[in-house]
């Protein structure tokens, strides 16, 4: 059936709320919004502060304390990327079993409690075990949350959201840095621990009381809602609202299902693009940032790690801007061409490498522009998959898990740290990525106007629904507007 849609809004005509709102749903997305989004940020930001810590810990005086010599800073980081990927296979089946007001703080806390046990590490082998910890229990949180979205907002409401959600990357990061320049400064030697222990022990005690928190402000979803801040009402309402742009609340994952989502051309596509997309920021991620400043050898360890904020600092800017773009004015194939073209400009200057310092400075700047589309292109899963739960929550978990193994191993190929900082494997393989990403993300987007126009346009606000025939039977509604049909020249 052909679908008829709205064009995009011009960049002077954003707004928060669609038009079709009614005053009672703007009264739920503002209530769903003050108990979602801030917490997102927070458990973002704390998840990304016990990740990115060990970058922060090995500039800082990790690395002479516990005798590493070689690629132990690469190996640390793998260890923490295997138990994120496995951390995360059994929640492929249970995210529309268990309720997220339960299961995401319990994470938060349990992930808390192995950072803080980081302060006690004396050896290689102890850290190792607890960087897997870390990364086992903060697996499931990234899609968790991201089904959390998918399950009480509309297609073109995602991305500005996790826009904002996923500020807290980059905030963990720059905190981290500040965290342990702080601690190099003031705290290093007090009661004989060094002041890499003390970050350890600092990111804990911010950690553990947050996922608390979670407890009481996640609304979990509408199909196991949290009681304690949401009426019936509000559920009613929230699941009405979504069936109105063809998204469905509830349903089960059954093992059958497994057969029918991987024989479709677009589960693999979306692996593709998420392999793609974590390879393409996978020096970001390395502490290539941080390990070429001190490289310089004209800084001091605290003020490393204060300088090393000024990538994510820049990174808030770039994930807020293309987010908001996306929903509102881009869509998200175009909003990920500008990230990652801005990621590549940046990158083509590392590959060169004997430049001015001052372009290699630039470089750098540009690093977490690679980060900046996350949102945006899980935004895009979540409203391609919206007629099926099941299938929404299994896709999620699953290209991120495969998505993020492949970065277990390219960082000890290309970025291996005996070749800091000037990775001469590692940049232009990033580079690679990040062109080929584009490609596959035009590909994919051309796919899905053929199977679903609809679909492709997530910033379409539902006015009218027309019904969208898939390929596998059934109907859906598209959640576009009713107005007028968009040529290609909308694009």
């Amino acid at each position: 059936m052909a679908i008829e849609t709205r064009g995009r809004k011009k960049w002077y005509q954003i707004q928060w709320y669609a038009d079709v709102d009614t005053a009672e749903d703007r009264r739920l997305i503002n209530k769903l919004d003050l108990l979602i989004v801030p917490y997102a940020v927070l458990s973002y930001w704390v998840k990304y502060l016990d990740q990115s810590n060990l970058n922060n810990a090995y500039v800082a005086g990790l690395k002479e304390d516990l005798g590493f010599k070689g690629n132990e800073l690469v190996q640390l980081q793998t260890f923490y990327i295997i138990g994120a990927v496995t951390g995360q296979i059994p929640f492929m089946f249970l995210f529309t079993y268990i309720p997220m007001q339960w299961t995401i703080p319990f994470l938060d806390i349990a992930w808390g409690i192995f950072t803080l046990l980081q302060y006690r590490v004396n050896s290689y082998a102890e850290l190792a075990a607890y960087r897997f910890l870390v990364g086992w229990f903060e697996a499931a949180f990234f899609p968790a949350m991201h089904y959390v979205f998918g399950s009480w907002y509309r297609g073109d409401e995602i991305a500005r959201r996790g826009g904002i959600f996923y500020v807290g990357l980059s905030l963990g990061t720059l905190t981290s840095g500040l965290i342990q320049a702080g601690a190099s400064a003031r705290l290093d030697g007090v009661n004989g621990l060094a002041g890499w222990r003390w970050m350890y022990i600092i990111c804990a005690i911010i950690t553990i009381p947050i996922g608390i928190l979670g407890y009481f402000v996640i609304p979990g979803t509408p199909e196991h809602p949290n009681r304690l801040i949401l009426k019936q009402q509000d559920v009613d309402r929230a699941s009405e609202r979504l069936k109105r742009a063809g998204h469905v609340s509830h349903g089960k994952f059954k093992i059958p299902n497994l057969k029918s989502i991987v024989l479709k051309p677009q589960f693999w596509a979306l692996i593709v693009v998420d392999v793609l997309f974590w390879n393409a920021g996978v020096h970001t991620s390395t502490g290539t940032f941080l390990l070429w400043i001190k490289s310089l050898g004209r800084y001091s360890q605290a003020r490393v790690n204060e300088l090393g904020i000024i990538a994510p600092g820049l990174g808030i800017f770039y994930t807020l801007f293309i987010c908001f773009a996306s929903d509102l004015v881009l869509g998200p194939a175009w909003a990920i061409t500008v990230a990652h073209v801005w990621n590549i400009i940046g990158l083509i200057v590392l590959t060169i490498w004997k430049v001015p310092e001052a372009a290699l400075w630039f470089a750098f700047s540009t690093i977490y522009a690679s980060y900046a589309m996350s949102s945006v292109f899980h935004g895009w899963v979540n409203t391609q998959l919206r007629a099926s739960p099941a299938e929404r929550s299994f896709t999620l978990v699953l290209i991120n898990a495969i998505s993020q193994s492949s970065t277990a191993w390219t960082p000890l190929l290309v970025f291996r740290t005996v070749e800091a900082p000037r990775f001469p494997k590692g940049f232009p393989f990033a580079l690679a990525c990040a062109i080929l990403l584009i490609i596959a993300t035009h590909a994919l987007r051309l796919y899905i106007r053929h199977r679903d126009p609809g679909v492709e346009f997530t910033t379409g606000v539902p006015e009218e629904i027309n019904p969208v025939s898939h390929a596998d039977g059934g109907e859906v509604g598209t959640g576009a507007r009713r107005d007028k049909r968009v040529d290609d020249s909308s694009e």
